[in-house]
């Protein structure tokens, strides 16, 4: 006697059950990660700039984050010897080089470069086309097994008659 109930019951089997637990629970692992992590820099910079509470001096701040600047120096990548000497090599692997308008300094920003965003965008098109070819074999091998299934069942019911 079959079941009205439309949810197959390989769902409810054990190891179905904790690869979706995982898999939900690593999920909402990145966002909200994401999210708690957003709010610490945003909590940071209102203590940066806020006037009545300074927790650091204005020397410790980048002058960029305080003033406008102007970029002298387009995003380059860092080379061995900028890495050691600026920490702002240490966020992405670029930096441009800023001088702000108000303290005349020169200072030094991370930057993301556009080669490195279009070598990350076509990364993410590859896997995006990878994880989609992989998928559609997955839906072509279920059908077929259904049919196979919905084949035999109709052949059994014929054989009965």
């Amino acid at each position: 006697m079959e079941s009205d109930c439309r949810i197959p019951m390989a769902c409810f089997r054990p190891r179905a059950l904790a690869l979706h637990a995982l898999f939900w629970g690593l999920v909402s692992l990145r966002v909200f990660g994401a999210s708690l992590l957003s709010d610490e820099k945003t909590a940071g910079k209102h203590l940066l700039t806020s006037p009545t509470r300074h927790t650091t001096r204005a020397s410790d701040t980048p002058c960029w984050q305080l003033e406008d600047f102007v970029v002298t120096v387009e995003c380059s990548q860092c080379s061995a010897v900028r890495s050691k000497l600026w920490a702002a090599c240490e966020q992405t692997g670029y930096v441009e080089t800023v001088n702000c308008s108000k303290s005349n300094r020169e200072e030094y920003k991370s930057c993301r470069s556009a080669l490195m965003e279009e070598v990350v965008f076509w990364r993410m098109e590859g896997a995006v086309l990878g994880l989609m070819v992989l998928l559609a074999l997955v839906v072509v091998g279920r059908q077929r097994s259904l049919d196979r299934r919905a084949s035999e069942k109709v052949r059994r019911q014929i054989e009965s008659i």
